[in-house]
């Protein structure tokens, strides 16, 4: 977890110094992205990036933990809406049929490092919405209901700009760079079970790629 700073004022006092030197001080760190601000919340100690694997298993809970970080995903949202005409193609199931819409935040040591958004055929996988709220990942939730394995078939990257939402949630600045990955994951039959898309912080994450 980043560790916050005291405030200006403690600072001040503890190096005998005055709050104009202080606040210099601490714009040229972030300057060197050493410590990075939240507004009303203070400074912090930049946490050092998350290398995050890539591959055709893409599993967050064993990524992080392969490097020492403790994953943790929140639910934001879970909604059942009718699929787009795209969604209904990708996923390979009628056009107007049910898909579950998950909205959530990823984190590594408590700090969030990604937005995520997966969209699942739902007749495809009964049970799936209370699974998700059961299950600690997305991995578990699908084994729950008997997809024992899913890999990915593709996946695509580029760079966004987050917007106010996006930034709220990641405790980043609006208008910070973010790496986009949309993907599509099948299960064993080669049927689709998830369409995804993720949102990572540019300056938090670093993405690798296995064979």
């Amino acid at each position: 977890m980043a560790d916050k700073l005291p405030t200006e004022a403690a600072l001040a006092d503890r190096f005998g110094v005055n709050r104009h030197t202080v606040r210099h001080a601490l714009s040229q760190l972030v300057k060197e992205k050493l410590v990075h601000t939240r507004r009303g919340a203070g400074a912090f100690v930049a946490a050092r990036p998350t290398d995050y694997a890539i591959g055709k298993r893409v599993r967050f809970h064993e990524n992080l933990r392969a490097i020492g970080r403790e994953p943790a995903k929140k639910i934001l949202t879970l909604e059942r809406r009718a699929a787009t005409k795209v969604e209904a193609t990708t996923l390979a199931i009628s056009g107007g049929t049910q898909v579950l819409v998950c909205h959530g935040l990823s984190l590594a040591d408590n700090v969030p490092v990604a937005l995520f958004e997966a969209i699942y055929p739902l007749e495809r996988l009964p049970g799936l919405e209370e699974a998700l709220r059961e299950a600690t990942g997305v991995t578990a939730a699908l084994k729950s209901i008997g997809v024992e394995d899913y890999t990915r078939t593709s996946t695509r990257i580029n760079a966004v700009l987050a917007n106010a939402t996006q930034a709220l949630h990641l405790q980043i600045r609006e208008g910070s760079p973010l790496l986009r990955t949309s993907s599509l994951s099948l299960d064993g039959n080669g049927e689709p079970v998830e369409l995804g898309r993720t949102w990572f912080a540019g300056d938090g994450v670093t993405l690798t790629f296995d064979g």
